[in-house]
This record gives structure tokens, C-alpha cells and sequence, in this order.
């Protein structure tokens, strides 16, 4: 099946998670992505493999003239650059958006940074962690006791990876009018600050700053609470219109509280009851009581339990592709579904520097040349 991106040729210089999870999202729809690092960071054990289906991988030097040379040849022939450099570095290199716009117009250019290419804190480093913190919504995790949760999953880089890849798209879009690509500047830290929507909404409504583990979205009421069983397996319950709230109460057995969603007088009796309610049963017996029900509760699974959720593989969330050994591996599906031109996963994560004699053969080098720069470190 063609994707919607076919015909789109992508250079990644980046690495770790942000960059190569955008440039993955254009591999799955398409996109012809070559990622491009430096031999010396093999050794790091910072090349996240799953990150590299449907790529090809070059292990390059963008120090040496040669490398550099080769990287020019490879950035004529793409539509699309993307670079996680801090700030600065892309143009010590002499890669940077202008030189490359000079020479090749069309090139859409993408840097991901921490916290954007201008401002006082662009060169300032950091990691996701970091970046919550500095776009408040850290101050919204966890409970409000003590200081914040720090949520499992990166958040920073994961949303900015997909502004990326909308930035992109959007420059590309522009160049079928234009015929000329532009520079996509990326701050992982604004687009937190995008994640801030509805707690700047009800700032503005009521004056007041939102509190850890106390609003209408994060535990203050019963309706919208997490709860323990008697296996430990949490159950979520998001009850938050008043239909789901009322079927709720009836099939718990606290019909008194139907009317008293969010006062401000019984709301912790409330909480406390459904906590002492859903101690009584186990997460799967709950899970089994309420699912017939619309009520808006789950049960809170652990990573194998997704891993092997029907839901997900009736999606094709989940998914299994055979690797170079033979075995199976089980991977993360397309999340975007396209009628006409669906993404697709059609080659297996890519090894480092894998690819290196296949990308230069077809620039023009020999096998002789090839061993010559791998020998030279050059590759």
C-alpha cells in the first residue's frame, strides 16, 4: 500500500527520542528517511532500535570535509532536514538552515529543541523532566502532598516530535504553493505549554491557579478519581457528565450522593466512600461488574496487560513483524488511520550504520571507497 508521504525524502541528523520518533511517524506514512549519527555514539546505548522501522541508517562523520561532503550529496537529492542539535551547534558544523537554504530552497528544515532556537534560554540544557517543570505542568502531576510525580512516559519529547512532524507537514503544504521549503523551529517547552489549555480556561474563569491533585480533572471529586481494589489493580473512574455519575452511584449502591456530584460540603465523604466501595472487589471483578455499564470506568493495566489487549489488536496496535533472526517481535502499530493511503510498517528497525554501503553506492563510491572511509572513521 503507498503511503501518503511516498516520493518525501528525509534526512534525520538526531538522535535519542524526539527527532527519530517524528521522522519514524514520516517512515510509517511513506517518507523515504535516511538517519544520519556519528560512529561515536554507538557506545552511548542511546539508539532506541524501535525508533528505526521503515529507515535506513548511516554512520557519519559530519566533522570531516568527507563526511560533510557526503551529507551534501544526500541533502540535494531530500525534502525534508530535521535536527536536535543544541542551538548553535547545526551552524558550527555549517548545517544550519541557512547555509542549506541557500543551496537547496525546497528543503523544508526542522530543529527540536528544548526550549526553541531564540530566546534567553536557548542554549540552556535540559531533558524532559526539565521542560515540565519549566511549563507548569509538573506542578499538576501527582499528589498534593510533596513534590511532583514525574510521569513515566517522556511527554516533552513525544509532543514535540508530533508538533515536528505537523510542522513539517504544514511547510510542505506551503511549498506546493510557494516552491520553497522553510525553517520549522520546534521548542519542546512550548509545546507543553499547548498542553495547558484547559487549566489556563478555568484560570482565567476563576482567578485562582490550579492546585496539584485538587480540580475538576484530577481528583478533587469523586466522579473523576482513581480508586484501589482489593488486588491493587487501580481502577479509573471518569464519570464526569451526570448520566455516567447517576448510573454509577445506582449500580454502587450510593444513590444519595446522585445530586451531590460537586458539593463542596460532602465531596470528601464522597471520595472516601467509593475508596472503601471499590476495596471490596478486586480490579477485574470491578472490571467485570462495570463493564456492561455506561459509566466511564476501567481498570488502570500494567504494559504487559496492553501488550496483550485484545482492543489494541483488533487496531492493529500491536502488532508482530518477523525479525532478522527469524523470531517474532511484537511492535507499536499506526496510530493515524488513513482510509486511501494508510501507513504501514514495512521494514524492520534499522542496525547502526547498517545501510552505509548501500546509501554510497547509490551516491557513486565503490566498495573499494566505502572500506576506505570506514577505515578512516569517516563512517
Amino acid at each position: 500500500m503507498i503511503g501518503s508521504l511516498q516520493g518525501i525524502r528525509v534526512l534525520d541528523l538526531s538522535r535519542l527520542l524526539p527527532g527519530p520518533y517524528c521522522s519514524m511517524l514520516l517512515a510509517d506514512h511513506g517518507a523515504e528517511v535516511i538517519s544520519i549519527e556519528d560512529r561515536r555514539f554507538e557506545a552511548d546505548n542511546l539508539f532506541f532500535t524501535s525508533l528505526y522501522r521503515n529507515k535506513k541508517h548511516l554512520s557519519l562523520n559530519l566533522k570531516s570535509e568527507e563526511g560533510k561532503s557526503i551529507f551534501f550529496q544526500l541533502a540535494k537529492r531530500c525534502d525534508v532536514l530535521i535536527e536536535g542539535f543544541r542551538p548553535g551547534v547545526a551552524a558550527r558544523l555549517g548545517l544550519d538552515f541557512e547555509t542549506l537554504h541557500k543551496r537547496f530552497p525546497a528543503v523544508v528544515y526542522c530543529s527540536i529543541s528544548g526550549y526553541g532556537q531564540g530566546g534567553s534560554w536557548a542554549h540552556k540544557a535540559g531533558h524532559d523532566i526539565n521542560y515540565l517543570s519549566t511549563s507548569g505542568i509538573l506542578d499538576l502531576i501527582g499528589p498534593a502532598a510533596g513534590p511532583p510525580s514525574i510521569p513515566g512516559i517522556q511527554i516533552a519529547d513525544i509532543g514535540g516530535s508530533m508538533n515536528a512532524m505537523i510542522g513539517i507537514l504544514l511547510a510542505l503544504l506551503a511549498r506546493t504553493q510557494s516552491g520553497k521549503g522553510q525553517y520549522v523551529d520546534i521548542s519542546m517547552t512550548d509545546t507543553l505549554l499547548g498542553f495547558l489549555s484547559l487549566p489556563h480556561y478555568f484560570y482565567s474563569k476563576s482567578g485562582k491557579p490550579p492546585k496539584r491533585s485538587d480540580e475538576l480533572l484530577s481528583h478533587r471529586y469523586g466522579c473523576y478519581n482513581t480508586y484501589d481494589t482489593a488486588d491493587g489493580s487501580p481502577i479509573a473512574v471518569g464519570a464526569l457528565e451526570h448520566r455516567f455519575w447517576k448510573q454509577l452511584c445506582d449500580a454502587l449502591g450510593v444513590e444519595e450522593y446522585i445530586d451531590l456530584q460537586f458539593d463542596e460540603h460532602k465531596r470528601e465523604e464522597i471520595v472516601t466512600k467509593l475508596r472503601k466501595i471499590f476495596r471490596n472487589r478486586s480490579g477485574r471483578e470491578w472490571e467485570q461488574y462495570l463493564q456492561d455499564l455506561d459509566v466511564c470506568c476501567t481498570r488502570v493495566l500494567d504494559l504487559n496487560e496492553v501488550l496483550a489487549h485484545p482492543l489494541f489488536k483488533e487496531r492493529e496496535m500491536i502488532v508482530e513483524h518477523d525479525q532478522l533472526d527469524g523470531m517474532k517481535q511484537k511492535s507499536l502499530g499506526i496510530s493515524v488511520k488513513l482510509s486511501g493511503t494508510p501507513g504501514s510498517i514495512r521494514s524492520t528497525p534499522a542496525h547502526f550504520g547498517e545501510h552505509n554501503g548501500e546509501i554510497l553506492s547509490g551516491l557513486g563510491y565503490s566498495e573499494a571507497e566505502i572500506e576506505d572511509l570506514k577505515s578512516r572513521k569517516v563512517i
